[in-house]
C-alpha cells in the first residue's frame, strides 16, 4: 500500500494535478462474499467524479469507506496524502448529501446551515454572514427564515448542498441525492451541482446509476459491476468507447448482434450471423475476437439510420430490411422498434432525432436501416 505515496508524488512533479482521493487495491467483504474487489483510481483536487453503477455493483460501498463508514478489508485509502483507514469519519474533512437529506425539520434554513460550523465551534460572529453566502451560492438568498417544511423539495436539496459546503470540506461526498426527485428537478439539479462544484472548485465524488447523471456532472466516470471497477474515463470516452459489453449495455441504448467472427484484420472485424455478414471495430483492443470464436457487436440506437427505402442510406456500410413493431413518440424523439428477419427476427432499437423534419413510420411499415462499420464495436 505504501508505493502510493511515491507513485502520487511522482505525478505531481511531472506537473498533474495534486491527488486529493488515492484509492490502492481496496476490497471489502461481508461475510466472505466480495461486495469490492481491488479497487484502485486516483481523483485529483477540484475534479468531479461520479462511480456509476446498476444496485449491487459496490458504488455505495466504496464510497462509504471513502467517508469512513467502513473500514475496507484490503487496500489503503489515502485523502490528501494522507492514509484514513484509521481516521474516523468526524476527523475527516468532508461534506456529504445524502438520498436522505436528513435537515432538522425543527430549524429553520438557515440554523441547518449553520450547525456544522456551530459543531466545529467556529467564531459565532462570523457564522450569519457565512451562512448567507453559501445560501447565495445555492440560490436560496431570502429563505434562511424558512422551516423545512416550507421549502419544496429542490430547496430542501439546496439545503443540503450549503450544509455540506459551509465548513469548506476537502472533499464532497454525494450519495445518490437526486434519486427522489421528479424528473425535470433531478435534471436541473443535476446542472446545478455541476455549476456549484465548479464555481467552488471542491473535490467531488458522486454515487448514482443514473446514466444521464453522470455524463452530465463528471470530469470522470467509474464504471462499476460485481464488486468491480470496468472502465476509468472521462464522460465521451465512456460513451463513445465503452471497454466492455458490461459498460456498453449499461450506458446508453445498445443493440447488441452476436456472430462467429470469420476475419479479424487490424482493428477490423467480421462476424457471420446466419447468411449476414456483419463488420465493426474491435470494442476492446486489449482482448479482440478471435477468428472461429463467438462475438457481439454493439451499436448505439442513435446510430442506426432508419429510412423507407435503400436509396437514402446508400452511403452507408450496412443497409438492411426490417419491419417497424412498435413506434414511440417522446417529444425530441421516436424511438422506433424494428424487427429484422435477416437477423433471426432480432428487434433493433433505433432513434429518430428529428420527429419533425421526418415524415413518422408507423407500425408494420416495411423500412430500411444502415449504419457503418466504424459504428459497430465487437466484444469477444
Amino acid at each position: 500500500m505504501q508505493e502510493a505515496i511515491p507513485a502520487i508524488a511522482a505525478a505531481q512533479a511531472a506537473g498533474a494535478l495534486p491527488v486529493a482521493v488515492a484509492v490502492r487495491n481496496v476490497g471489502m467483504d461481508f461475510d466472505g462474499v466480495p461486495a469490492v474487489k481491488d479497487a484502485s483510481f486516483d481523483l485529483p483536487r477540484g475534479k468531479f467524479l461520479t462511480i456509476l453503477g446498476p444496485s449491487g455493483s459496490g458504488k455505495t460501498t466504496l464510497l462509504r469507506m471513502i467517508a469512513g463508514f467502513q473500514t475496507p478489508t484490503a487496500g489503503e485509502i489515502f485523502i490528501n496524502g494522507e492514509a484514513v483507514s484509521a481516521v474516523p469519519p468526524h476527523r475527516r474533512s468532508i461534506g456529504m448529501v445524502f438520498q436522505k437529506l436528513a435537515l432538522f425539520p425543527h430549524m429553520t434554513a438557515a440554523e441547518n446551515v449553520a450547525f456544522p460550523l456551530k459543531m466545529r465551534r467556529r467564531d459565532a460572529r462570523t457564522i450569519p454572514e457565512r451562512v448567507d453566502r453559501y445560501l447565495d451560492l445555492v440560490k436560496l438568498g431570502g429563505y434562511g427564515g424558512r422551516r423545512i417544511h416550507e421549502l419544496s423539495g429542490g430547496q430542501q436539496q439546496r439545503v443540503a448542498i450549503a450544509r455540506a459546503l459551509v465548513f469548506e470540506p476537502d472533499l464532497l461526498l454525494l450519495d445518490e441525492p437526486l434519486a427522489a426527485l421528479d424528473r425535470k428537478l433531478r435534471e436541473e439539479m443535476q446542472l446545478e451541482f455541476r455549476r456549484i462544484q465548479r464555481e467552488l472548485g471542491v473535490t467531488t465524488i458522486n454515487v448514482t446509476h443514473d446514466q444521464r447523471e453522470a455524463l452530465v456532472v463528471s470530469d470522470e466516470i467509474i464504471v462499476m459491476d460485481k464488486g468491480e471497477i470496468q472502465q476509468i474515463a472521462r464522460p465521451a470516452i465512456t460513451y463513445r468507447q465503452p471497454h466492455n459489453a458490461f459498460v456498453a449495455n449499461f450506458i446508453g441504448v445498445t443493440n447488441f448482434l452476436s456472430g462467429t467472427v470469420r476475419e479479424v484484420q487490424g482493428g477490423l472485424v467480421s462476424l457471420v450471423h446466419g447468411d449476414l455478414e456483419i463488420r465493426g471495430t474491435t470494442g476492446d483492443p486489449q482482448s479482440p475476437p478471435k477468428v472461429g470464436g463467438t462475438a457481439s457487436g454493439a451499436i448505439r440506437a442513435e446510430q442506426i439510420r432508419i429510412a423507407g427505402d435503400a436509396g437514402r442510406l446508400s452511403e452507408l456500410n450496412m443497409v438492411i430490411g426490417g419491419v417497424v413493431s412498435d413506434a414511440i413518440f417522446e417529444g425530441e424523439r421516436v424511438v422506433y422498434e424494428v424487427t429484422v428477419a435477416a437477423l433471426g427476427g432480432a428487434v433493433l432499437r433505433v432513434f429518430d432525432h428529428d420527429p419533425e423534419g421526418h415524415s413518422q413510420h408507423e407500425i408494420g411499415s416495411k423500412v430500411v436501416l444502415g449504419w457503418n462499420a466504424r459504428d459497430v464495436l465487437v466484444f469477444a
